[in-house]
C-alpha cells in the first residue's frame, strides 16, 4: 500500500482545491495557486518562528484560511463596501492591524481584492514573512507597513475599513481607530462570541454573521461610528 503524503509536505493547488471543496468552497485556479504559495511559505517560516502554532496545512486551511473566504463574502454583503456612493470611493482603503502571519489579510486578498489593503505589523520577522508572501502570491494593491498602529492610522486616514485578528480587545480597538475613520467608516471585529447588547457611545452594529468552525461558532461584527471632529 502506498504511504500517505506526510502532513508537513507543502500542499499542491489540486490538494487545496479538493479540501476547499469538502469545506463547501469552489476555488478558481488563481485562488488555489495563491493559497498553495501562501501555505508553503507559512510551513517553511513556521519551523523557524511560531506564526500559527503547531499543525499541518490542512488544519491551517480549515481553521484559519476558511475564515478569510467567509469574511470576503461578508464584506461583499455590506452596502457600505458593495456600492460606491458620493461619500464612499469604489476603492476602499483597508487597514489590517497586527497582521502577524497574514491572517485573515493575505488569503482575504485572493477573494476580496477591492481597493488598497495595508498590513500593519511592527515585528520585523513577521514583516519579512509578509513581504515575501505578498510577492509570492502576486497580490495587487497590498502593502506591508512595518510600523506601529499609532503611526500607520494617522498616516493613512481617512480609513474606510479597519480590521484585525486578536490585535487588541475590541473596546480598545474602537477607541484607537475611531479618530482616523472616514465618514461612515467600518470596523470589522472577528470574534468567538456574539456581539453585546450595547456598544460604547457613538458606535452602532451594522451587521453580524455567525458561522461554524469545527466545534465552535465564530462571528463577524461590522461596526460603524458617528462622525467626529479631529
Amino acid at each position: 500500500m502506498a504511504s500517505q503524503t506526510p502532513p508537513s509536505t507543502p500542499p499542491t493547488p489540486d490538494q487545496i482545491t479538493a479540501l476547499a471543496a469538502n469545506l463547501g468552497r469552489t476555488l478558481t485556479k488563481e485562488q488555489a495557486l495563491g493559497l498553495s504559495r501562501y501555505l508553503c511559505l507559512l510551513l517553511q517560516w513556521n519551523q523557524r518562528m511560531n506564526l500559527v502554532g503547531p499543525g499541518d496545512w490542512r488544519t491551517v486551511l480549515t481553521d484559519l484560511v476558511a475564515d478569510s473566504w467567509l469574511l470576503a463574502d461578508f464584506l461583499d454583503s455590506l452596502p457600505r463596501l458593495k456600492n460606491a456612493t458620493d461619500s464612499h470611493p469604489k476603492n476602499p482603503l483597508t487597514v489590517d492591524l497586527g497582521a502577524g502571519a497574514g491572517l485573515p489579510g493575505l488569503p482575504l486578498r485572493l477573494f476580496w481584492p477591492q481597493g488598497t489593503y495595508h498590513l500593519v505589523e511592527i515585528r520585523r520577522k513577521r514583516t519579512a514573512f509578509l513581504l515575501q508572501a505578498v510577492a509570492a502570491m502576486g497580490l495587487r494593491r497590498t502593502v506591508v507597513r512595518p510600523e506601529r498602529a499609532e503611526q500607520a492610522l494617522p498616516a493613512l486616514a481617512p480609513i474606510d475599513l479597519c480590521l484585525s485578528r486578536a490585535f487588541l480587545p475590541w473596546p480598545q480597538l474602537l477607541e484607537l481607530v475611531r479618530p482616523w475613520l472616514a465618514p461612515e467608516g467600518l470596523v470589522l471585529i472577528m470574534a468567538n462570541e456574539a456581539p453585546p447588547n450595547a456598544f460604547p457611545v457613538g458606535w452602532s452594529l451594522q451587521a453580524v454573521r455567525n458561522y461554524p468552525s469545527g466545534h465552535k461558532t465564530r462571528y463577524f461584527w461590522s461596526l460603524v461610528a458617528a462622525v467626529i471632529s479631529r
